[in-house]
């Protein structure tokens, strides 16, 4: 099923310490109404049947969210807003919020949560959100973003005694965690496979990933081009038949890692997405995987 990530616009009422769709140098951009609800309507031809609106906080441009949420409610396309929640400040705004979403169609709502977004929204808002979710019979759940230290203890046990719908997520180092100090690694080898949900950004780049991938900046690796020079089914394409990419989905990264050279020691060393990162925005390791590396590395099993 061909799904995105759809930013909107990368504005962002919070600067959260670990964000990874915001570096220091941050500029904001937003698409215009008109064309997003064009590219949306490509992307019903293009056949995608899921749309998470994203990047940075979408409730900033509430009026248009309904609108482009009304759109894919009418061609039949599961929705998802990503939100930091600080609209949900009393449970009356909250109800308020999500009952439009409701009447749009919205699909999921999924609240970001972590010590560092805290800082900033109050967890009460997090509550109030869910409770308005569960109140108006929307999906939700809470993104719960950690780097699974004892910190996080307290922010978790907020969620449980509330009896909230929650899933861990592990926090990504780039953007502006990539400057964060990394605790070791207590895991066994993992395949450490990825769906590689494309983006689109607010300039209309789209990208294979969804997570760090905007963020190689060496080889733009993950970069498949701009809705103004193609269309949006040519570049899912481009996704969809790129070999190494369908590598990264089948074999995994670990698997990669292994075959052009990575030690045991290294690979395990690395979190997924560093190194994703540390192969694949390198020129010399793209040029190491050629076609015809690329071919043994597909007939490479045990």
């Amino acid at each position: 099923m061909r799904k995105i990530a759809f930013g909107y616009s990368n504005r962002c009422n919070a600067r959260c310490a670990h964000c990874v769709a915001a570096g220091d140098n941050h500029e904001d951009i937003k698409m215009d109404l008109s064309r997003a609800k064009e590219i949306i309507g490509d992307m019903v031809e293009a056949g995608v049947m899921g749309i998470s609106f994203t990047a940075g906080e979408p409730f900033i441009y509430f009026d248009d969210l309904l609108e482009l949420i009304t759109l894919c409610w009418d061609a039949n396309i599961y929705t998802r807003v990503v939100t930091n929640s600080y609209w949900a400040g009393t449970p009356e705004k909250a109800d308020q919020r999500i009952k439009l979403l409701q009447e749009c169609g919205l699909s999921q709502l999924r609240m970001s949560y972590s010590r560092w977004h805290q800082q900033n929204i109050p967890r009460q808002n997090v509550l109030n959100a869910a409770r308005s979710c569960i109140a108006a019979g929307v999906k939700y759940f809470v993104s719960f973003v950690t780097d699974f230290s004892e910190k996080d203890d307290t922010y978790e046990q907020f969620l449980r005694n509330n009896g909230l719908i929650f899933f861990p997520e592990p926090v990504i180092y780039a953007g502006r965690a990539n400057f964060f100090d990394r605790e070791g690694i207590f895991t066994d080898y993992q395949e450490n496979r990825c769906a590689m949900n494309s983006y689109l950004a607010p300039d209309l780049t789209m990208y294979a990933c969804c997570d760090a991938g905007s963020h190689f900046n060496t080889t733009d690796f993950f970069k498949l081009g701009n809705l103004k020079n193609d269309s949006i089914d040519i570049l899912f394409q481009k996704s969809e038949t790129h070999q190494l990419y369908n590598c990264i989905r089948s074999m995994g990264i670990t698997a990669i890692a292994s075959f052009v050279g990575y030690t045991a020691r290294e690979i395990v060393t690395y979190r997924k997405c560093e190194l994703c990162k540390k192969m694949f925005d390198s020129p010399e390791m793209l040029k190491t995987l050629d076609v015809s590396t690329v071919m043994k590395l597909l007939n490479w099993a045990r």
